[in-house]
């Protein structure tokens, strides 16, 4: 992420409810991810659900460059 984002990300989270929440369950998936990608093995099962959480994190992703989209516009404006 670029300085100007985190410093939008820093100045907004606590006062942008959507904002937090998007951050909270990226840094989850991104914990869970790191459980996965330590084992040297994994199941089927195991497989999927990693494939799922990265999706999810990748939609979760977007959603935060969209709302800092937003901020960096109003701070362009």
């Amino acid at each position: 992420m670029e300085r100007q984002d985190l410093e939008i990300i820093a100045q907004w989270q606590e006062q942008d409810p959507e904002l937090k929440r998007y951050l909270e369950e990226h840094q989850e998936f991104e914990r869970r991810l790191e459980e996965f990608n330590r084992r040297p093995y994994l199941t089927a099962a195991e497989s999927m659900e990693r494939k799922r959480l990265q999706k999810l994190k990748l939609a979760g992703r977007d959603k935060i460059e969209q709302i800092l989209a937003k901020y960096r516009q109003k701070e362009s404006a």
